[in-house]
């Protein structure tokens, strides 16, 4: 990684210039910085056609407006965030923001200001930073100018891509702080936007708009639906990519598998949309094993869950428990069959009109039937149902709202999305799921170290669902044939 310009001043060289806003730096010539300034070509793009989600942001942000008449509405795109002394993370801008404009870009601000007539709506503005001054040497002397990060959009690029007028985001602070009436933030993302509006936001309040944005991307448009099967197709594509390097997986470790969908998820989208789950063998026992530091042994099982995020930030989740040597054993098969008989009972539930708790329920009784049978629990089944018994070994709920977050719509009203009701244009995920830790002594010996769950990303449709993945096997005799078939 290059280092940045090196100082000629000595006593300047403990301060980064990143943290120099403006301003030439002192160790540079006059006639250096005369040179810079001139003999750059124009790169102002012409004649660009709106990205393809501007009419759906439009929408959206015309029902936000709708549902807070006469407010001023402040929806931050949020900063990037320090990894290490003078790193960043790579920035994924806020889901509010994102859902509202389809930009992505760090320091960016939504502000909806309310018309003199609360009738009329409100104005909406982006501010943003422009591109790098080169006058001042802005561009190359700023750790973050253009000639360091990139090349970003002008202004006027930024009107004509997102049909929202754009203005410059270093005005906005001040302008906030002059501002009268009331005012409502999606708070978490930007520290000096709150701050410069401390004394005219209530938290309660601003809960208010963010519960509001969350609830509204419960029901995807047809955008997003395609966006989504985009993520599951790109998904699925990963996961042949991984069966096809278990032997490498094995002569290293989980990091084999986790590199391998990372690098599918980079080359047809933005990134994964959440930390890989590589988890090999007892680790597949523990919800959330993203450390992937372990072995990959044959005979063991493997369970991936793992999803790509597209370009507009969308996200698959998808879920495999898969034999490393491409064959279940008996005993593994029993419990795969089980969580695939409960995931099929699931499904079936999910429709319009049904309560978002049914594919739950339908799940957790084929589980619990699986348990008893077993003589693992004590029946009936209705008792270990009534006392939740079965969650020693199912753990979690059978599924969540998908879309910009992987854990989607979760600032809704309990009423609103637990207690609420399936309608069509709803994505979901169905994933049930049997785990024995490996020090379990209320199971038999065998059953320890043993996890397996399975999952789906289901659409709700007009007439029941449809399962936007698929593509990838899920029953135990077509998981081995897929398999053997990738890896001939």
């Amino acid at each position: 990684m290059t280092d940045e310009l090196t100082p000629e001043t000595p006593a300047e060289e403990e301060q980064p210039i990143k943290q120099r806003k403006n301003g030439l730096y002192p160790g540079v010539s006059d006639e250096l910085a005369a040179n810079m300034k001139s003999g750059w070509a124009d790169t102002e793009l012409r004649e660009l056609e709106p990205i393809e989600q501007a009419p759906n942001a439009a929408r959206r942000r015309a029902a936000l407006s709708a549902r807070f008449p006469g407010e001023r509405l402040v929806i931050p795109a949020g900063n990037l965030k320090t990894r290490s002394n003078d790193t960043e993370y790579s920035f994924r801008a806020s889901t509010e923001y994102v859902y509202l404009t389809g930009d992505q870009t760090d320091d960016s601000v939504l502000v909806l200001e309310p018309r003199a007539d609360a009738a009329d709506g409100h104005e909406e503005t982006i501010y943003r930073l422009p591109r790098s001054n080169r006058e001042n040497g802005e561009f190359w002397l700023n750790g973050m100018g253009e000639l360091w990060v990139g090349r970003r959009h002008s202004l006027a690029e930024s009107e004509a891509l997102l049909g929202v007028p754009c203005k410059d985001v270093r005005e906005l602070a001040d302008a906030l702080k002059e501002a009268t009436g009331p005012v409502r933030v999606v708070r978490g993302h930007d520290a000096g936007i709150e701050t410069a509006l401390t004394d005219k936001i209530t938290a309660e309040r601003d809960e208010e708009l963010r519960v509001f944005l969350s609830e509204a991307r419960a029901v995807k448009d047809a955008f997003e639906i395609g966006e989504l099967q985009k993520a599951v197709d790109s998904t699925v594509r990963g996961f042949e990519d991984v069966v096809k390097v278990l032997d490498k997986a094995e002569a290293t470790s989980e990091r084999y598998i986790e590199g391998t969908f990372f690098l599918r998820a980079r080359v047809e989208g933005n990134d994964v949309g959440y930390g890989s789950i590589c988890a090999a063998g007892p680790h597949a026992t523990t919800l959330h094993w993203v450390r992937n530091n372990g072995q990959v042994r044959s005979g063991d099982l493997l369970l991936l869950d793992a999803g790509v995020e597209t370009n507009t930030l969308y996200t698959a989740d998808v879920t495999r428990t898969l034999p490393i040597n491409g064959r279940y054993t008996d005993l593994q098969r029993k419990i795969y069959d089980a969580v695939y008989e409960a995931q099929e009972a699931g499904i079936a539930a999910v429709k319009p009109g049904a309560a978002f708790r049914d594919f739950h329920d339908a799940s957790q009784r084929v589980l619990t039937e699986k348990l008893v049978e077993w003589g693992l629990v004590e029946g009936p089944v209705e008792r270990v149902l009534e006392l939740g018994l079965q969650r020693r070994w199912t753990l979690h709920g059978t599924g969540h709202m998908l879309g910009l977050d992987v854990h989607d719509c979760a600032a809704a009203r309990t009423e609103a999305y637990v207690n609420g009701t399936l309608e069509p244009g709803m994505v979901l995920t169905v994933e049930p799921g049997l785990y024995f830790q490996a020090d379990d002594l209320t199971v038999p010996e065998e059953y320890r170290g043993i996890g397996v769950r399975i999952e789906d990303d289901l659409l709700v449709t007009e007439d029941g669902n449809r399962n936007l993945s698929a593509a990838l096997p899920r029953r135990s005799d077509e998981v081995e044939a897929w398999m053997a078939r990738l890896t001939k």
